[in-house]
């Protein structure tokens, strides 16, 4: 009887979750928006000088978008090779973050860890994470991470077959496209005084040293906003706790 009852709850648990019409419909919305920025990296890595199979192995081995548009564009500047490779390596390694967070959500089979591994970036991240339960979650993650791989792979392909047929890649400002699709997503995740302050110090950092040093290096430079701004607001939480310290000493 009461092993009935506890599977009874956990069915009752399971309907109250979101539907999965629902979680899909959201799902195939973010993959297939996101996607088809795909596009603009092709055309922007082609125009930057990289080959047909450099610029798909990129995203079929990569795969994070904002990753991909700071190594071309820093390869498109005239930026050093390996500076560009480490701007794009320290924005991947907030994969890795992700990838703690969504590993106690997902809960997958060890087997399925290599593969699940590929499709962690910030667009499988956000849909995930809203998701009531973990089945939707999983669901979520998997047609978010299939449908995004698949359509940003295509069109990859599609945009650097075309990126000659389009002339000059510059005027048409397509290499804009990637870093504002990752910007509308990351605008609503800032819920916090501190995320706000990290995001427009990265900003002011990498904007503001543009003209002084070499391409892909303020994106580095960017990268010590967060670290600042949290040695702040340790500061700032010391100083406040040190009016109280007399007190308990009494």
């Amino acid at each position: 009887m009461a092993q009935r009852q506890t599977a009874l709850a956990d069915r009752a648990a399971e309907d109250a979750g979101k539907p999965d019409s629902a979680v899909v419909r959201d799902a195939l919305g973010v993959g297939v928006a996101v996607g088809l920025s795909g596009f603009a990296f092709g055309v922007t890595s082609a125009g930057s000088g990289l080959g047909l199979l450099q610029t798909c192995a990129l995203s079929l081995l990569v795969f994070t978008g904002a990753s991909q548009f700071a190594l071309v564009g820093a390869l498109a500047a005239g930026g050093n090779p390996f500076t560009a490779a480490a701007g794009a390596f320290f924005l991947g390694v907030r994969n890795a973050f992700y990838g703690l967070r969504l590993s106690q959500l997902l809960a997958f089979p060890r087997a399925w860890l290599p593969f699940a591994a590929q499709w962690v970036i910030d667009e499988t991240t956000a849909v995930t994470v809203a998701q009531p339960d973990r089945r939707s979650a999983r669901l979520g993650f998997t047609v978010t991470g299939l449908s995004l791989y698949v359509l940003w792979n295509l069109t990859t392909l599609l945009g650097a077959l075309g990126a000659q047929a389009l002339g000059d890649t510059d005027a048409w400002g397509l290499d804009a496209a990637g870093p504002a699709v990752f910007l509308a997503l990351l605008a609503p995740m800032l819920t916090t005084f501190t995320e706000r302050v990290v995001a427009a110090l990265a900003v002011v950092l990498g904007l503001g040293l543009l003209p002084v040093l070499s391409a892909g290096a303020p994106v580095l430079v960017a990268a010590l906003a967060a670290p600042l701004a949290l040695f702040v607001q340790g500061l700032r939480a010391r100083s406040a706790r040190r009016p109280d310290a007399p007190e308990e000493d009494r």
